[in-house]
């Protein structure tokens, strides 16, 4: 076991009807006829965190910050990191230069606002930076972010950059980037990073592939999630397809105890602490 190697624990603080899986039946004009959950689950997952004695990143969507800002300090003042998830979930690859800039510039402004710092990271939706809109990356940069984690090099329908770096590296725009971490088995790159995967793979499959990460890797592993994932009470969605529903609800109720596992068998941290991003 690897528990002394500090890893990164990120959680992407949205609802359950915000994710990319529902967009074609639920519209950001209809978010308000949905109950949030994300409070709830939140201080469900920061009891866990201090249970263990654990600090995360936080990349908290502007969305969530405006109408729960007492929850964002919360996070803060309990020692974790407060990234950006940007503000309206939407793909940064389905968005323009200037309407991405919007978005992410929102989320920022408010964030800071209510933390009284700046915040240094960013996670696009869907980790929706990839070939077609790498000037994202300028933007980020741009607006002050020192790191991000947009990128999964693997082969998904909803995205991926499979030969893309797959470890935290310094791009030339001046930001570095935190890939979700993949791992070879039999030549191919398998999805070892948290979401759906840790919730589909046997906890028992989860921790050895983390394991065998890091003795071969020599990097840090980094895991992220949603407060929704811990959820099996959240409402269903009507007219989402068979595979939105498997993706979004299989195993939810394993979810908490898995984390649990986790969170025991090896050692977690804050993006910034983990791969050193300086403040400033």
């Amino acid at each position: 076991m690897n528990s002394n190697v500090l890893n990164a624990m990120t959680v992407d603080v949205e609802d359950f009807f915000h994710v990319s899986a529902f967009d074609g039946v639920i519209s950001p004009d209809n978010w308000h006829e949905y109950k949030p959950r994300v409070d709830k689950n939140t201080r469900r997952l920061l009891e866990l965190f201090d249970s263990h004695q654990v600090k995360a990143t936080f990349f908290v969507l502007g969305w969530v910050a405006e109408r729960y800002p007492e929850l964002i300090q919360e996070i803060h003042q309990q020692g974790h990191e407060i990234a950006s998830h940007g503000y309206a979930h939407r793909r940064a690859s389905e968005q323009s230069p200037e309407v991405f800039k919007e978005d992410v510039l929102r989320s920022k402004n408010h964030l800071e606002s209510l933390l009284g710092e700046e915040v240094i990271g960013y996670r696009a939706p869907s980790f929706s930076i990839g070939y077609t809109n790498e000037w994202a990356f300028q933007v980020l940069a741009d607006l002050g972010f020192k790191y991000s984690s947009s990128t999964y090099p693997v082969k998904h329908d909803l995205y991926g950059t499979p030969d893309w770096p797959r470890f935290a590296y310094q791009r030339k725009e001046n930001i570095t980037e935190i890939p979700i971490p993949t791992h070879k088995v039999f030549g191919r790159q398998t999805p070892i990073g948290g979401g759906g995967y840790f919730r589909l793979y046997p906890y028992a499959l989860t921790k050895f592939l983390v394991n065998s990460y890091l003795k071969k890797e020599q990097q840090p592993y980094s895991f992220y999630f949603h407060p929704w994932e811990i959820d099996e009470d959240q409402p269903r969605v009507e007219g989402a397809s068979a595979k939105s529903n498997f993706r979004h609800y299989i195993n939810l109720k394993k979810t908490y105890g898995k984390l649990d596992k986790l969170l025991h068998d090896f050692s977690w941290g804050t993006m910034k602490d983990v791969y050193n991003i300086p403040s400033a």
